[in-house]
């Protein structure tokens, strides 16, 4: 029975060996993105890219956790802006600070506080691209802790965060381009009013312009 026992650990330990091996050789830098083509403009994206509020509208996370506990900086755009979480098992425990934010690039940092202690920064790029706007969103760890690299040893990081990500884009598409609809009826609404106020006046100095009695 004890060599029945150390043969079990012997084993667990080559195996332990093996993964920490294996966990050596996987690369410092983790990223993974995921593009969508949105009809709007640059600026109807903006804000959606910029609030830290309107960003956790498309969180892909926050339907994970109803209950999820969210704290917002006041102002909650800008450079410093940041976004703190709390929820269940699924979600975790951490927050978001803006660290760069550019015309067509926002740069939010991420610190992971629970299930695991972790850094990382999630970059949203967009530019316009014939009609529309191509929506470049990424992540990236630039210096993967040893745990993590673990982990990718079991689970590609790819696999396990793109579909968020995709999942994220598709609740982007919708609320953007319904921004760009209610900025474009406006748009046309204060070109119809200014079109009728200037054939108003056209043609009240039309009617102004009478001969003069001799």
């Amino acid at each position: 029975m004890k060599k029945i026992a150390l043969g079990i650990l012997a084993l667990i330990a080559v195996a332990v060996l093996a993964v920490l091996g294996l966990a050596s050789t996987k690369p410092d830098h983790i990223h993974v993105e995921r593009t969508v083509e949105i009809a709007a403009t640059a600026a109807d994206m903006a804000p959606f890219a910029e609030d830290l509020r309107k960003v956790q509208m498309w969180s892909p996370w926050n339907e994970k956790d109803p209950t999820l506990v969210p704290t917002y900086s006041d102002p909650s755009t800008g450079v410093g802006a940041t976004y703190s979480w709390k929820g269940n098992d699924q979600v975790g425990e951490g927050s978001m600070t803006t660290t760069s934010s550019v015309p067509g690039k926002v740069v939010h940092h991420l610190h992971f506080i629970a299930p695991f202690e972790g850094q990382a920064d999630a970059t949203i790029a967009y530019e316009e691209a014939g009609d529309g706007l191509t929506v470049v969103w990424s992540y990236d760890d630039p210096a993967a802790l040893f745990m993590t690299k673990v982990m990718t040893v079991f689970v590609d990081m790819d696999d396990m965060l793109g579909p968020d990500y995709e999942k994220g884009l598709k609740k982007l598409k919708p609320l953007v381009e319904a921004a760009a609809a209610e900025r474009m009826a406006a748009e046309k609404a204060a070109a119809d009013k200014a079109a009728a106020e200037a054939t108003a006046a056209a043609e009240g100095a039309e009617d102004g312009e009478t001969p003069a009695p001799e």
